[in-house]
Parts: structure tokens; sequence; C-alpha cells
């Protein structure tokens, strides 16, 4: 049942990227384009997802046992600063969302949409991944 409901729940996460338009990297970029041809329609989308997830991450923050509906828990991170290892993660993110207009979630919808070329930004990501994890062993 449970992995039902994560089938469920995920197929209802992708309609969502493809219905607000998150999943098309034209819109994206249009949104990234302040100085252009911005299109601020995705700010609602965002104010939309912010609001609907601020209770419950309130919750799970302030909680010392938080669990699952399943009574699972949930294992928060403890590492509360900011270090050269996560800025540089959030930048080469930044610049490659700015490049593409495409990050993790959507670029799986894409290819449920038959947008082949979502598989090059996939392709880039695994690579981004194995090159992190052979850079980082050992640390």
């Amino acid at each position: 049942m449970k992995n039902f409901l994560a089938f469920i729940f995920g197929g209802l996460f992708a309609i969502g990227l493809m219905v607000s338009g998150m999943a098309n990297p034209e819109k994206v970029l249009n949104f990234l384009d302040i100085a252009g041809s911005w299109d601020p329609s995705l700010a609602f989308v965002m104010a939309g997802a912010i609001a609907v997830a601020f209770i419950p991450f309130q919750r799970a923050v302030r909680h010392t046992e938080i669990k699952t509906v399943y009574g699972e828990a949930i294992d928060l991170p403890k590492n509360k600063h900011l270090d050269a290892k996560l800025m540089a993660g959030s930048c080469l993110f930044g610049i490659g969302w700015g490049i593409a207009g495409i990050c993790p979630a959507p670029s799986f919808s894409l290819i449920g949409l038959g947008y082949y070329q979502a598989l090059y930004f996939i392709a880039a990501m695994f690579m981004g991944v194995w090159l992190h994890r052979i850079l980082t062993r050992g640390n």
C-alpha cells in the first residue's frame, strides 16, 4: 500500500509540474530572465508550494521525534551552517537550472512528455553525481 501511495503522489507531483509550467524549460528560462521577457507566473506557483508546505515543515523542524504517517522516523540534517561545499553545490545547481531551464524532478516528467532532449540533462546530472562521489571519496 505504501508503494502504491508513493506512486500516486509521485504522479500527482509530476502532473502538478506539467500543469504549472515548471516542467517547461522555456517557461522556466523566461521566469529567470528578469531583464528580458520576464514571466512572473512561476512566482505564484512557488508561493503556493510554500504556503502548502510551510506548516508541515515548521512542525517537522520544531519536534524532536517526527514520524511519517506510517510511523517511520524522519532524519533531518543536523548541520545548520553554510560551508564551501554547500555554496558551490548551490551555485552549480543554479547555473545548470539557468542554462537548461530544467531541474531534476521536471527532467523525468519531460521524458514522460516525450522530450528526449531531457536525456542529455539527466545524463549530465548522473555524471555530476558520479563525479562528486569520486572526488569526495574518503572525506
